[in-house]
């Protein structure tokens, strides 16, 4: 294998954690791994122990497919919901570059509303006359 580079996508929300790893186009998955293949306790998905693991799983994956640079992507909820990355986020990066891969990049692709969907009733604020 001469391809050295590829992508992690970490998507941590405050129910779970996801990891993916990708070639660099991004089209070719070579792994995957979530809060639910690591524990089987739901409220555990998103916890930074959790993430830790998973990250392992994926490091060993990357070096098994000769990949020893990989750039991050992490991605809250995004959208109308809560805009910042679950505490999930932070451990897997780190857990990363302990297991010997090398981050060239860090980018948060958090979808951003521009005056889309209307939030629930109860966190629209009130309106003062």
């Amino acid at each position: 294998m001469t391809e050295q580079r590829g992508i992690v996508h970490i998507y941590a929300t405050h129910n779970n954690t996801m990891l993916l790893l990708t070639d660099m186009t991004g089209s070719e998955t070579i792994a995957k791994s979530t809060g639910g293949m690591e524990t089987k306790a739901q409220h555990k998905e998103a916890s930074p122990y959790v993430a830790m693991k998973l990250a392992e799983n994926i490091a060993n994956a990357a070096r098994e497919k000769n990949i020893k640079e990989i750039y991050v992507k992490v991605r809250g909820h995004g959208g109308n919901k809560s805009p910042s990355a679950g505490s999930g986020a932070e451990a897997a990066i780190r857990s990363l570059t302990r297991n010997g891969l090398r981050i060239v990049s860090i980018e948060n692709v958090t979808p951003r509303p521009h005056d889309g969907c209307r939030k629930k009733k109860k966190f629209r604020g009130k309106t003062k006359n």
